[in-house]
């Protein structure tokens, strides 16, 4: 199944980010679905969603989305991206924002690429292409973690391995092209109409904490939940604290 749909009453869509999959939300998620029901998409390229894939930009991954949603009969929700996956659901608020009661930005950003990272981008390209996945996968999952929770957390680590190198090829070479080239969408942040939720930890390498603090002005209605000790992966390092956070966040919502 390219998706996981639990629980009931009102919706949180949850998108994974670059070289993960649904199965990095299925714990996280698990108490949330005895309150709304929790849809958790494998994003095109990626976990079972390999077949068929066309296009690995994020718009193409938004209309993918989209479609999704209306194929299980859901309207309105909130969306709830990590990394990558807050790119798609930027892509997916500027086409199809009437659809959000609410958005969270989980450790990603609005903004494009600087420079450095597009530059870092296409080597990541060159080295997957040169020297294979594997050896791609194996070094960069680990420095996602803040250094001091690794060793605590290092079934979730390998998990997180396993599932960078179950990925198609294509799908990393692509997604790190869609990535690199995604525009910048900061004035759809300061247009959107819903409420924001931006999960940052102070100790992330890929969304820095000055990144962090730029964009939480922007919309018009925002919270903002910053944590310490704390890398990229917080549904696994600040699993309560960040699950506690999307529930308030979602209950000021839908009441």
């Amino acid at each position: 199944m390219t998706y996981t749909d639990a629980g009931s009453g009102d919706v949180l869509v949850f998108l994974h980010g670059f070289c993960e999959s649904k199965q990095v939300w299925a714990e996280f998620t698990q108490p949330l679905q005895q309150k709304f029901r929790i849809i958790a998409l494998d994003l095109p390229g990626f976990g079972e969603n390999t077949e068929n894939v066309s296009s690995y930009t994020m718009e193409s991954m938004a209309d993918y989305v989209k479609q999704q949603l209306e194929a299980l009969n859901v309207r309105r929700f909130i969306l709830v991206g990590h990394s990558m996956g807050g790119y798609v659901s930027m892509a997916f608020a500027a086409k199809y924002g009437y659809m959000l009661n609410g958005l969270c930005m989980f450790q990603s950003t609005a903004f494009a690429d600087t420079d450095e990272k597009k530059d870092q981008r296409s080597k990541s390209i060159e080295y997957v292409e040169r020297h294979g996945l594997p050896n791609f996968i194996n070094p960069f999952v680990e420095p996602l973690f803040y250094r001091e929770n690794r060793q605590r957390l290092v079934q979730e680590i390998e998990m997180m391995k396993a599932i960078g190198r179950a990925t198609p090829q294509a799908s990393v070479t692509g997604a790190l092209a869609a990535m690199r080239n995604r525009p910048d969408r900061a004035e759809v942040l300061q247009q959107l109409k819903c409420p924001v939720l931006f999960i940052f930890g102070k100790d992330d390498g890929a969304v820095p904490l000055e990144k962090a603090l730029e964009q939480c002005h922007l919309p018009a209605n925002s919270m903002v939940y910053f944590m310490e000790k704390t890398g990229h992966m917080a549904m696994f390092e600040r699993t309560y604290e960040t699950r506690k956070a999307l529930e308030k966040f979602a209950e000021t919502i839908y009441g």
